[in-house]
């Protein structure tokens, strides 16, 4: 949990294997592009910085947090990547439309890491308001781009260890 002196992006306490050996995919929404934007550079960066081979990562647009979904599984239909990771960002407004995207969102992004077998990464910022979310987008709470890609190596390492044995 997220607190004023707590930075989450913090990977001190475990090591983040090479992601050389990787394919990911990378589904980015434009809503709240401010926002998502940064998550990106965030989650791009710490996959060169582990090794990742700039042609080894496909990122794709979509319009909004809730098009992440079907974006996850036309990119794992089409590419055998090792994960996806899916960067979105809603903010609370005053009607329940943010409960019914975030819940619909994060069960979305579920099946579809079950229907393929494959690890599909849930970095999307739920946020009540504008603050919140630029403090988890390389603010005081460090970068959610950044955990969603560490996530990503961990998995797909998870993956290929477990594949080999």
């Amino acid at each position: 949990m997220a607190t004023q002196f707590k930075n989450l992006s913090d990977f001190s306490h475990t090591t983040i294997p090479s992601a050389a050996n990787f394919r990911f995919g990378i589904v980015t929404a434009q809503w709240n592009a401010e926002i998502t934007g940064v998550l990106y550079k965030g989650a791009y960066d710490l996959l060169i910085k582990q090794g990742a081979a700039p042609e080894n990562i496909t990122s794709v647009l979509v319009p909004g947090s809730f098009e992440l979904v079907s974006g996850a599984d036309i990119l794992l239909s089409k590419h055998p990547f090792d994960a996806v990771i899916c960067l979105g960002c809603v903010i609370q407004g005053e009607t329940p439309h943010f409960d019914y995207i975030c819940n619909a969102v994060a069960n979305g992004i579920a099946n579809v890491s079950i229907k393929h077998n494959k690890p599909v990464i849930f970095g999307v910022l739920t946020t009540l308001n504008q603050e919140q979310s630029l403090d988890r987008a390389g603010g005081k709470h460090g970068n959610k781009g950044d955990e969603a890609a560490a996530t990503a190596i961990l998995m797909a390492d998870l993956g290929y260890n477990l594949e080999t044995k």
